[in-house]
């Protein structure tokens, strides 16, 4: 009969399986030139495959100088002392006390002989209570908060592995802006030299004063850019003081004109997708713990069963610690059933049934936005770069342009305007590439935090 209904207790939870998402066997934007075997490293420092020494220093204090990564570390040590809690009920709860008193009886109590009595009261004891868990309520329930850690784990990890890679991104951003804020200063120079010829040239009547109006508008222009750029890259150096750990105002990066190349992010196979990102890992944990918890409710329909002992030694006086003043007792052996409560225990089921329905369904959605962002991110990063080479020849057109327009102004072959759209056109070409530049490296950052966070191991 025992045997009977602990395995009932066993089945008042179902059998767990994770819930099923098809996978494609490639990833549709990977590209013909990448095979879709490649063996996947497993996650670690995946920053260092950008080769930035500076970024890989930041990236070390994320780990002992963010807020949010320390918030999310405790919220898993919160979870892991809830499994300890609940592991608790599996054992027998044993309790001492002592008591000590002096009373006085009225005499004309009942059967009281007619006199008072005084009398001490000395008593020094332990009890035992013990849940006989015949129907799995307590093993589920530590199923469940076991469960409830490993996706609280997984979300320290998630928490880590988002604010690297919101570093990286951020850094990569004020990279690109330095590398404007470089332009912008030669341009600044070379929009002040132009403005000085045309002037002297309007000096000597030989340019019109439409010319050096049109040049000093140039320069201004260029000048308020500069500004804006600079006030935008003091936002993404607060940002990443923020991300470290540190007061804006005790912050500082120098400006550096360098801008890595985009490194080649390996990105194997789409069902390693499931492993490797841990926001995925959150959910199926989730899923188990919801699976768990319709055990917990199940558990309720059936008696509860709990045993009990108690023992000690009482007395009234002489030695209280003697064989003739010890006392015990073995129960009650009590089960506790609600005969009729309205279907509140009924309904308790249904509703874990449904947060494990809902579990199941974010399971799947998060599966499938993984599996978005990494196809966006592989477009991104094969059209950027395509678009970057686009842009460089660009580029190298629109600087020819400027250099024989600024000749045939000298040789006084055409007006200033000439110079002034020849210009702009090679500032907006290099501003451009220099954006799509910083551009393909936010993009593969976002593909290595797609990916769970990889990096090549050589």
């Amino acid at each position: 009969m025992l045997t009977a209904l602990t395995l009932a207790g066993c089945a008042t939870a179902p059998v767990y399986e994770r819930p099923t998402v098809r996978v494609a066997s490639t990833f549709k934007e990977q590209g013909p030139w990448q095979r879709a075997g490649t063996d996947v490293p497993p996650p670690g420092q995946w920053w260092q495959i950008f080769g930035d020494p500076e970024l890989d220093a930041l990236a070390a204090r994320i780990e002992q100088g963010s807020p949010s990564l320390a918030a999310a570390v405790a919220r898993y040590d919160q979870a892991s002392a809830q499994v300890r809690r609940t592991r608790a009920d599996l054992l027998p709860q044993v309790g001492v006390g002592a008591d000590a008193g002096r009373q006085r009886v009225s005499a004309g109590r009942p059967l009281g002989a007619g006199r008072a009595v005084i009398y001490s009261d000395l008593s020094v004891g332990a009890s035992l209570s013990y849940e006989l868990d015949l129907f799995g309520r307590i093993r589920n329930n530590v199923r469940a908060t076991q469960a409830d850690a490993e996706a609280s784990s997984a979300d320290v990890a998630a928490v880590r592995l988002a604010l690297q890679a919101q570093l990286a991104s951020t850094y990569f951003d004020m990279r690109g802006l330095d590398a404007r804020l470089v332009l912008l200063r030669e341009t600044v120079e070379a929009f002040t030299r132009a403005f000085e010829l045309t002037s002297t040239r309007h000096e000597g009547g030989i340019a019109s004063g439409i010319d050096v109006s049109r040049a000093g508008a140039q320069l201004a222009s260029a000048k308020a850019e500069l500004d804006a750029v600079a006030a935008a890259r003091a936002r993404d150096e607060h940002a990443i003081a923020i991300l470290v750990g540190e007061t804006p105002s005790s912050f500082s990066l120098p400006v550096v004109d360098r801008q890595v190349a985009p490194p080649a992010v390996p990105v194997g196979l789409p069902s390693t997708l499931l492993e490797r990102r841990p926001d995925i890992a959150v959910a199926e944990r989730q899923v188990a713990a919801a699976n768990a918890r319709i055990g917990v409710a199940r558990a309720a329909l059936f008696p509860q069963v709990t045993l009990g002992g108690s023992g000690g030694f009482e007395a009234t006086a002489g030695s209280l610690l003697s064989a003739s003043n010890g006392f015990w007792a073995l129960g009650p052996l009590s089960a506790a059933l609600a005969i009729f409560d309205g279907g509140a225990r009924r309904a308790q089921v249904r509703f874990a049934r449904a947060q494990f329905d809902e579990a199941a369904a974010n399971y799947r959605q998060t599966v499938l936005t993984a599996f978005r962002e990494v196809e966006d991110d592989l477009a991104a990063v094969r059209h950027l770069g395509e678009q970057e080479r686009n842009q460089a020849e660009a580029v190298r057109q629109a600087q020819r342009t400027r250099e024989l327009a600024t000749t045939r102004y000298r040789d006084g072959a055409s007006d200033y305007l000439e110079v002034v759209t020849a210009q702009t056109a090679a500032l907006d070409a290099e501003r451009a590439l220099l954006i799509l530049r910083s551009d393909q490296l936010q993009a593969a950052t976002d593909l290595v935090r797609a990916l769970g966070g990889t990096f090549p191991t050589s």
